[in-house]
């Protein structure tokens, strides 16, 4: 995405991850362990209650109270039933949550015939200098090659998985159910929804400057973990003593994804209620939670290790391309992206999720054992302190087709660590991730390499102290036009003592009676992982949504 385009938070998880975890046997790490989730009871309840003022009520609905559909087989809503489902759903997200709405929050039903027909063209608008600027940034993490289009994968991640979305320009929430003629509704998702709708009327989250991943992902560190965190937290009331809508369990055929660029968005969602639950522990309630969105996570190093302020480190690639290359512009600015922590682990993890292929961190590494999500806590990216991507493109390029763009494309990806130590060890998961590329060493070039298959191209990476530098171009003899001075003659001089063996599973784990387990490591099952999946694709529509 254009890192001068400020992004809105919008469309949000419609089938919370750690939910789907819960279903297997996850859970959120911590979250019960804070203490009772919602005080009010029938002695603290005011005789003449308000929506605007009192917590747990909305529109004379309690959050306790019951709904003749609560005897009702299946979660068949209709239109005249709908009113007070929601309004009583919005008194248990107040009553979990403590703040109360300030405005009705319109809600429908529709099938996913209806969200597809109106949706087709929801990618459309991502072309041109974009397009070229997408394709280039997940061929950076080894994403996405140069025979495939980084958008068409973001269109396959979300696909027909939507379960809900809440839009903040209308103050909307839409549930999406599979049921086409008897539409169902999922209580869970739309408290999900709801609570979104409670956080953009009390903190107003379009204010929030979100011109990168780095700064997207920190952001809903705060705002997803917030919402992760109150769902679960329903989830569980409705499992103990709410009587709750539920749809009929379908989970369908999971969807083909891309680990690597889910990878790079998911960790709001796995790490984020951990955030939370540090900020709750400093007085036991909301206060904390409240106060941070005056003062949202700076990073994603943040959100994952909570408590440690890490503001990021300003780094502005210094343009040293010749007369045939240039920077790619889009919308009237250089065409940059920050990845932040959580990136550089999904480039060096997304592999992970694939018994059958070796990665840099594996999955024992990276699957949290308790099934709570993942750990993005790493060694390799730990000493994070700032990173900025820059897109070149030669004067030749067909800039008109992004595909053939991408021939003649390439970046300089600049990285700052906390230390030369901390530098020496991304380098040495980078040459690692080199290594699996099938990257060879170029004669007589200094720290230069050359792939001939997928990521096809020549690297060139280079260690100044606390700063790594990577250089791609289609060519060797391109990298010193885009930047100048790299690939120079001579023998390497990066040395990095000790670096890790590569992590890979040696084959399909077996079970007691010896058949072969499917199951992908550090989840329940291949289809607890693809839920998972499905919740988090609904944030890759949401930003390219918030952006038109």
């Amino acid at each position: 995405m254009n890192s001068r385009r400020t992004r809105t938070v919008a469309v949000l998880l419609a089938v919370s991850a750690l939910l789907v975890l819960a279903a297997v046997g996850g859970a959120v790490p911590g979250l019960l362990s804070v203490g009772p989730i919602g005080e009010t009871t029938e002695a603290d309840r005011a005789d003449e209650p308000t929506t605007e003022e009192t917590v747990g009520y909305v529109e004379g609905y309690w959050y306790d109270d019951e709904l003749d559909v609560d005897e009702r087989d299946g979660a068949v809503v209709e239109d005249d039933e709908l009113e007070a489902v929601v309004y009583r759903s919005m008194a248990r997200v107040e009553e979990i949550r403590g703040l109360t709405f300030e405005d009705d929050v319109p809600v429908e039903v529709i099938s996913r015939e209806e969200f597809e027909a109106d949706n087709d063209d929801l990618f459309a608008d991502v072309e041109g200098d974009e397009r070229i600027q997408l394709n280039v940034n997940a061929e950076a993490l080894f994403a996405v090659d140069r025979e495939t289009d980084a958008t068409e994968e973001q269109e396959a991640m979300y696909g027909g998985t939507v379960g809900g979305y809440y839009e903040p320009g209308t103050n909307q929430v839409v549930l999406v159910s599979d049921s086409a003629e008897t539409p169902e509704l999922d209580e869970v998702i739309l408290g999900h929804e709801l609570l979104h709708a409670l956080q953009d009327q009390q903190f107003d989250l379009s204010s929030y400057d979100r011109e990168t991943v780095d700064q997207d992902n920190a952001k809903n560190g705060l705002i997803e973990g917030d919402a992760v965190w109150v769902e679960t937290a329903y989830e569980q009331r409705c499992s103990e003593e709410w009587d709750c809508l539920e749809p009929d369990d379908d989970a369908g055929d999971p969807p083909d994804v891309n680990w690597v660029l889910y990878t790079s968005i998911f960790q709001p969602y796995s790490d984020g209620p951990d955030y939370v639950d540090h900020l709750r522990e400093q007085d036991e309630d909301w206060t904390a939670v409240d106060a941070a969105y005056d003062d949202p996570p700076a990073s994603t190093s943040e959100v994952i290790r909570p408590g440690e302020d890490r503001e990021p480190a300003e780094i502005d690639v210094e343009d040293r391309s010749n007369e045939s290359w240039s920077q790619l512009e889009v919308g009237g600015e250089p065409a940059t992206e920050t990845y932040g922590e959580a990136g550089m682990v999904a480039m060096f993890a997304g592999d992970a999720h694939d018994s059958n292929e070796p990665s840099v961190i594996g999955p024992d590494a990276f699957f949290e054992s308790d099934l709570g999500g993942y750990d993005y806590d790493q060694p390799y990216t730990d000493g994070w302190s700032g990173d900025e991507l820059v897109t070149y493109v030669a004067d030749d390029a067909e800039t008109d087709d992004p595909a053939a763009a991408a021939d003649r494309a390439g970046y300089v990806w600049e990285t700052e660590w906390s230390s030369s130590e901390d530098a020496e060890q991304f380098l040495a998961g980078y040459e690692q991730q080199l290594e699996l590329q099938d990257a060879e060493p170029v004669d007589d070039r200094q720290d230069t390499y050359a792939i001939d298959e997928a990521y096809s191209g020549a690297y060139y990476v280079d260690h100044d102290d606390e700063t790594v530098t990577i250089v791609n171009a289609p060519s060797v003899e391109e990298l010193a036009a885009i930047d100048d001075g790299a690939a120079p003659e001579g023998e390497d001089t990066i040395e990095v003592d000790d670096a890790p063996e590569l992590e890979a599973d040696d084959g399909a784990e077996t079970g007691d009676g010896g058949d072969e387990d499917d199951s992908i490591p550090g989840f329940g099952a291949p289809a607890a992982v693809a839920a998972t999946a499905i919740a988090v694709a609904v944030a890759i529509m949401a930003r390219v949504r918030s952006s038109r």
